[in-house]
């Protein structure tokens, strides 16, 4: 039974216009009350617990999730044993394998998964990423065939090949076998390869669609190694590269829990070993700051090795995690900070004029329930990021669409939770408006026309624009419990932080602060609201807003300045010359005097 009608704090309307709500039903605030008296937890940690749908039973295991009680057999996915068995023979005749993989940190991660396997045996392989502007994602024919002229007996693609029919037919014409190790939704039809490993086909009962690409391959070489020891094989400790794919499932945004969480938690672990040259060079050049966390891997390593698919070379980020050469992991480290220093300017540049273009779109009104904007100027690299910016924003499904002198368009998509945008995507390829498109529920690319951008922008209106619009009427801010500024202190972080790790499917615990001051507020950086905040007990706390300024967020911190206000956000540590404070990331604001 849901508590619907019960808000948070009373709020039933914030400053910026939202309703918050207790997350926790009245069942799970039950399980709640169970875990603080029978577990012994801490109040707010039973409660993060319970509202994740953790019972007294299943809290110890939930607190340390164990790949041994999580990993499913390899062979429960579709076409698994095949893909071992290929990629087996391709050991044991030691035959040169190409690895085709996406310019993003998933597919970085799977490709330099596969490498460093093949490597362990001695056997001959390459990567190859393809050029997001000029080549686009997935395999393409003039790629496979440059592939196919350079030996390769086998490719692997990784993060990509689900729906590549036509180039993909290229090798098996040529007589080169092709395993493809994706995550992303498919058609009906699948490509006529040797394997097709992707829990997200249609015929796959694996229960594993929450996996993200290096995830698959890394269930891949544990069935691969199972095979190789059965015939005699001692491979490498896989447990090793769990740093790779705790990176790809952060960065890839897929959910974390179950298997996923496992893989983070035990990655993150590994991370810290520091025993990947590119990681640990790529942590220095980011000046991360105390042993790796989530946010680090989704705000600083990702968006680094990003930015060589983004703006430059998209090798560079497989390159740096394949290498052991200490030297060479410092020269890419360095080039791909350049390269983000470059995208961030970019990047900043290109989101004011889609701001601008979706506040004209929106005008005074509700707007469309879609947003789609495009420019001639923009870079491809960067319209994925605008998307994902504008639809933080204007919390709604948006479109980023980048046009060459062809009028060809490059364009990302990211959405709202319930809106699948990836399923819209392939409709309107089926329709005709786009020339190709894919992705999954939060997120897609596209390739259009520029004729076809207005009846494309009418078409997706008119199939999402209602259930977007329904979507805004019921959001609402779910909180996980209140708490004073005196409490957040290191070691109460600690705790909350035995829940984790947090990201996507299993969001960083939300926190209300009632009744605080706001002692202080100002732009710093580039468009943050720094917030300084006095419990009314005398307690202080810093607090920021990201990206706020000149959003009604940043404008109402600023305007209730030395008022008492209701404050929401997400607990964060700040590790700054030796010191470690706690500080408030500011998700909303409400006065207490309206409530």
């Amino acid at each position: 039974m849901t508590q619907p009608d019960r808000a948070f704090l009373n709020v039933t309307q914030s400053l910026t216009g939202r309703r918050w709500v207790d997350r926790l039903t009245m069942a799970q605030a039950g399980e709640a009350e169970r875990l603080k008296q029978e577990g012994r937890h801490a109040p707010l940690l039973a409660r993060i617990l319970a509202g994740r749908g953790v019972t007294v039973d299943g809290a110890e295991s939930y607190l340390a999730p164990t790949l041994r009680d999580l990993m499913p057999d390899p062979s429960t996915l579709t076409d698994m044993d095949k893909a071992v068995d290929r990629l087996a023979k391709a050991i044991r005749d030691h035959e040169r394998v190409a690895i085709f993989g996406d310019y993003d940190v998933d597919g970085a991660t799977s490709a330099a998964l596969m490498k460093l396997y093949l490597d362990a045996f001695g056997v001959e392989s390459e990567i190859y990423i393809p050029d997001r502007v000029f080549e686009g994602y997935g395999p393409n024919p003039a790629a496979i065939r440059e592939l196919v002229e350079r030996g390769a007996k086998l490719i692997v693609t990784v993060d990509c090949g689900s729906v590549s029919h036509e180039p993909l037919a290229v090798a098996k014409n040529a007589g080169v076998d092709v395993v493809v190790l994706d995550h992303h939704q498919t058609g009906e039809t699948l490509p006529q390869v040797d394997a097709l490993v992707n829990p997200n086909r249609e015929d796959d009962l694996s229960g594993q669609g929450h996996l993200c690409a290096a995830g698959v391959v890394f269930l891949t070489l544990v069935g691969l190694q199972r095979q190789m020891r059965a015939e005699g094989k001692s491979g490498p400790d896989l447990r090793h590269w769990l740093d790779l794919v705790a990176l790809g499932t952060v960065c890839d945004v897929v959910p974390l829990t179950g298997l996923n969480r496992a893989f983070v938690a035990r990655g993150l672990e590994v991370m810290r070993a520091q025993h990947n040259e590119g990681l640990a060079a790529l942590a220095r050049v980011a000046r991360q700051d105390g042993p790796p966390a989530p946010w680090h891997l989704g705000f600083l390593i990702g968006p680094r090795i990003n930015a060589g698919g983004r703006i430059g070379n998209a090798a560079l980020g497989a390159e740096l995690l394949t290498t052991s050469d200490p030297q060479k992991a410092a020269e890419i480290a360095e080039r791909l900070d350049m390269l983000n220093n470059e995208r961030k300017a970019m990047e900043t540049a290109m989101l004011n004029e889609a701001i601008a273009e979706a506040d004209a779109e929106i005008g005074s009104g509700p707007g469309p329930g879609v947003l789609v904007t495009a420019s001639e100027t923009w870079h491809a690299g960067v319209v994925g990021l605008l998307a994902s910016r504008l639809k933080d924003r204007f919390r709604r499904p948006a479109f980023a669409v980048a046009f060459d002198d062809r009028g060809i368009g490059s364009g990302s998509a990211r959405s709202v939770h319930g809106i699948d945008i990836g399923r819209t995507v392939r409709d309107a390829v089926e329709e005709g408006l786009l020339q190709k498109g894919g992705g999954h529920a939060m997120a897609a690319g596209i390739t259009i026309e520029k004729a076809k951008l207005g009846a494309f922008r009418g078409w997706i209106e008119e199939k999402l624009g209602d259930a977007v619009r329904q979507r805004q009427a019921t959001d609402a801010l779910k909180i996980d419990g209140a708490l004073s500024a005196r409490a957040m202190n290191p070691d109460f972080f600690d705790t909350l932080q035995s829940a984790g790790p947090f990201g996507a499917g299993n969001s960083n615990p939300v926190v209300a602060l009632p009744n605080h001051t706001l002692t202080s507020a100002g732009v710093v950086g580039q468009n943050h609201v720094r917030v300084s905040l006095r419990s009314p007990d005398g307690a202080t706390i810093a607090g920021i807003a990201f990206r706020a300024a000149e959003t009604p967020l940043g404008d109402m911190l600023i305007k209730n300045m030395r008022k008492r206000v209701h404050v929401v956000g997400t607990m964060n540590e700040n590790l700054y010359r030796g010191s470690r404070k706690i500080e408030l990331r500011i998700i909303d604001i409400a006065d207490p005097e309206t409530v």
